[in-house]
């Protein structure tokens, strides 16, 4: 069976913009790629071919959640922890990237960066905090 190569004039299903769903058209223009614009045969309007058929998007990827992200994170390093070797938390204290902290409510903590003038950023068991510090 072949084809008919669409013309001017012709029939055709296509997604109307202005009606929002799929809707006898007549072809206005077209390319040689196939129809390029149709004109909505239920309220007149004139747009750009849009193809009745679904295109298939590709799998939306769902983002990993951070604080399920930075439990796992914990889970892999706790072991690894001396936590004799933490250095108790104060505002005034110095702390270097990689050094172990122990804070009076949080618990252990790792100090991950320094996110900024007397801040740094500390892993703790219930998820990454912004702490002060000299």
């Amino acid at each position: 069976m072949q084809s008919k190569t669409p013309s001017a004039g012709d029939p055709i299903e296509a997604k109307c913009t202005k009606c929002k769903k799929i809707t006898n058209h007549t072809i206005v223009a077209v390319t040689d790629k196939g129809p390029a614009k149709v004109q909505c045969n239920t309220c007149s309007g004139q747009h750009k071919y849009r193809s009745a058929t679904p295109v298939k998007k590709a799998p939306v990827r769902r983002s990993v959640d951070p604080k399920i992200a930075e439990q796992k994170e914990w889970e892999e390093l706790r072991p690894g922890m001396n936590s004799e070797q933490a250095k108790d938390y104060s505002m005034t204290s110095a702390f270097k990237t990689g050094s172990l902290m122990n804070h009076p409510i949080f618990g252990i903590g790792l100090v991950q960066r320094l996110a900024g003038p007397r801040k740094i950023e500390v892993l703790f068991e219930d998820g990454k905090k912004t702490m002060r510090c000299k």
